[in-house]
């Protein structure tokens, strides 16, 4: 015969039980809030993780256009400064302020052999619930490299005349990025001549005849595909006034210019010359004395016609960039295409700012034969266009003009 426990006992048993199960549960209470704590730590490191990534990724794509390592580490930490110095939201909703970062310790940064930037930044996020467990931080680090890539060259010559391009001895033009091509199928296609140094990362040239006397000519490549006019019909043509908003010479050592048409000026002595943002129309020749300082920021200049010019005479300081928006972003000189009689009439153009020269932008004048006899104190970043091209005793720095459709992008590489 079986007989059931005392009633006494099975109460006895469950007493027991409940209270190994507060135990149990005053045990693992602990670790789960560690858990939970450690989870929501770790999910808001990723997004902070994530966030610098971003930023990185943004600050490299933007420095690699430069062409100096002090310039390209400004770039990547204003990129990182722009995002990172401020309040963040804790994770009880209040605002707490990110550590100040030390540059000289949280960012690495390398220009590597193909010229690509690669960029490493560590923080270190402090924790809201692992502190209690005595982990008060996380260690963050992200890498990011970046190249630039272009889909076209910076600098092209449509002439097919002959002679199309000429490098006389004396003349130096060097660059990284800046590809040159020349339309010309002529014989000649180009002349270049002793004592002179072309040293580019591409030269192509649609013909295979030209003549070599001389000098060094960094990867030339004849029956080549060179671009033809990467920005026809890509501006619109101002209507020009027929009042002038100068004409006539000035005589201040200063001179400021407003925007609008500048009908036949010149400037007499070796004055500063500045130009305000805006749309400079040039009608006629502008004449500017050898000892003149020119600055010029945020300015389109336009030609009309191709008897219109910036004449600049030899041992004056020329400093220009393009407008950053508006109508004529990225573009610093253009002139008129649209009419056949002046597309017709090849003039020439000279570009002399002897003592410096810093240009900024797309420089299209398609129906200009330029001669080139500048020197840079810096590497101007252009995209240009020209009918034909004469380099004389020059040393000319040239990066590929970011803003414009046939200059350098860049793409990262991981």
């Amino acid at each position: 015969m079986q007989y059931l426990p005392a009633l006494g006992n099975i109460r006895a048993f469950f007493s027991d039980t409940k209270g190994n199960i507060a135990m149990v549960a005053a045990l693992a209470i602990p670790v789960v809030l560690a858990g939970v704590g450690a989870a929501i730590d770790y999910g808001m490191a990723a997004d902070q993780r994530q966030f610098m990534q971003s930023s990185l990724d943004a600050g490299v794509l933007a420095a690699v256009r430069e062409t100096t390592d002090d310039a390209r580490r400004g770039v990547v930490e204003k990129y990182i400064s722009a995002n990172f110095l401020g309040a963040r939201m804790a994770p009880d909703g209040t605002e707490r302020e990110l550590e100040t970062i030390d540059y000289s310790t949280q960012l690495a940064l390398k220009t590597n052999a193909d010229n690509s930037l690669t960029a490493t930044f560590t923080r270190s996020y402090k924790t809201s619930f692992m502190g209690l467990f005595g982990y008060t931080t996380l260690n963050l680090r992200v890498k990011s490299t970046a190249i630039k890539s272009q889909s076209g060259p910076c600098i092209t010559v449509l002439g097919s005349s002959g002679q199309d391009v000429l490098v006389n001895s004396g003349a130096n033009v060097t660059s990284s990025d800046c590809k040159m091509h020349v339309r010309s199928t002529a014989n000649p296609a180009f002349i270049m001549n002793s004592g002179s140094t072309i040293n580019l990362p591409e030269f192509c040239v649609k013909g295979t005849n030209y003549i070599k006397n001389g000098g060094t000519l960094t990867n030339l490549k004849t029956g080549c595909a060179a671009q033809s006019d990467p920005y026809a019909n890509a501006f619109t043509e101002p209507t020009v006034s027929s009042t002038c908003t100068s004409s006539g010479y000035f005589n201040s050592t200063t001179v400021t210019l407003e925007p609008g048409v500048h009908c036949d000026t010149g400037f007499n002595g070796s004055p500063t010359i500045t130009f305000k943002p805006g749309l400079h129309i040039i009608k006629g020749r502008m004449i500017i004395n050898s000892g003149a300082t020119v600055n010029a920021t945020g300015v389109t200049f336009y030609f009309p016609d191709v008897n219109s010019e910036i004449r600049a005479n030899g041992g004056l300081k020329f400093t220009a960039s393009a407008p950053t928006s508006g109508t004529y972003k990225g573009v610093l000189m253009f002139e008129k295409t649209s009419n056949a009689n002046n597309n017709a009439n090849k003039t020439q153009y000279i570009f002399n700012g002897s003592n410096g020269e810093n240009l900024e932008g797309i420089i299209y004048l398609p129906n200009r034969n330029v001669t080139y006899n500048s020197t840079t104190n810096v590497t101007e970043k252009i995209s240009m266009v020209v009918n034909q091209m004469i380099i004389n005793s020059a040393n000319w720095k040239v990066s590929a003009y970011g803003g414009s459709s046939g200059s350098a992008g860049a793409r990262l590489k991981e």
